[in-house]
């Protein structure tokens, strides 16, 4: 896992720093792609999928405020004005394969990236120099196949990177990158044809603005089940799916854990709503939390439990404010 966060180091970071089954793969064309072209291009092995419509994101009113309120918004203006790349107008998605169940040791969880955007190489490239210079590093470039694979060298554990075309930049240790370059040339296998993922990617709502599969390896959550007899009732999942999204000034989130165990599901759902009830101390004295709670659904089955909000814009407006309020008074 250390090694897959070091990748901001080379592109993320660079590009972020600024701001406090078988389907054939494609080539996701920046400002056409969809999200089933971007997870043509992630490997076979992944066991975790993790994926957000960055355009939509930060078109989002109070995403934009956030921004250009934000006491680093000039250094944002530098990066635009360095690299050629807004990151507001021109990143599309970004798509990130974890190979490792979460649950393992995390220092054997590793993955890769895709980011869908508009930029120009040769500038995008030159302010990474610039940044590896700065932070004492280097890139050192190896072809593979046609392309070349960079990697980060320096004091800071770093990752790799390559330009796999005009819109789409893969990200990883070189391995990953190399894995991704593959099936980009259609000599490799992408994660359409995990059977496993595939079926849990059927139950995600893929047109959320942010959204994630994620598979848990039932050996460690039985083993942690155990070991904490409070999470006596999770031995039984094996993955979770989660969506975020915004509408019509409406937050709507889902969190659906799968688990085989429909009587555990019962008495997680029941132990959950208990701790809903509990709020209900909070609503009488806030109306705002009362709303809130309204808000939240939770519902088991024979194989899931499901936790369902939709928010309004409104309603959270007035919760930052009354803490606002409460911090200032305090």
């Amino acid at each position: 896992m250390k090694k897959f966060k070091a990748l901001g180091i080379a592109i993320i970071f660079v590009l972020f720093a600024f701001i406090s089954c078988g389907e054939k793969p494609s080539a996701p064309t920046a400002g056409s792609a969809k999200a089933k072209d971007m997870l043509s291009l992630l490997p076979k092995d992944a066991e975790s999928i993790v994926f957000i419509d960055f355009h939509r994101a930060v078109a989002i009113k109070a995403v934009d405020e956030a921004i250009k309120e934000d006491e680093s918004y000039q250094k944002y203006r530098e990066f635009v004005e360095k690299s050629g790349i807004d990151p507001q107008n021109d990143i599309y998605f970004i798509a990130v394969a974890l190979k490792g169940a979460m649950g393992k040791a995390q220092a054997t969880a590793n993955g890769s990236g895709i980011i869908n955007l508009k930029y120009n190489k040769e500038a995008l490239l030159s302010l990474i120099k610039e940044k590896a210079a700065e932070e004492e590093g280097e890139l050192v470039e190896e072809e593979y196949n046609g392309l070349t694979v960079y990697s980060w060298k320096g004091k800071k554990e770093g990752g790799g990177f390559t330009f796999l075309d005009e819109s789409n930049i893969a990200l990883g240790d070189g391995e990953n990158v190399k894995a991704v370059i593959d099936i980009y040339q259609k000599k490799g296998e992408n994660v359409f044809k995990n059977e496993k993922l595939s079926a849990l990617l059927d139950q995600v709502n893929k047109e959320a603005i942010i959204w994630g599969a994620v598979t848990f390896s039932l050996e460690d959550m039985s083993k942690m089940a155990t070991e904490n007899p409070f999470l006596s009732s999770l031995d039984a999942v094996s993955a979770t799916c989660i969506s975020l999204d915004y509408k019509d000034r409406n937050i709507i989130a889902e969190i659906k854990v799968i688990s085989s165990d429909e009587t555990k599901n019962a008495q997680v759902a029941d132990f959950l709503s208990g701790l809903k009830a509990m709020g209900g101390m909070a609503a009488a004295q806030d109306p705002n939390v009362g709303e809130l709670l309204s808000r939240i659904e939770i519902s088991s089955g024979a194989d899931h439990v499901k936790i369902t909000a939709n928010i309004s814009e409104e309603l959270i407006e007035k919760l930052k404010k009354k803490k606002a309020e409460e911090e200032e008074n305090y």
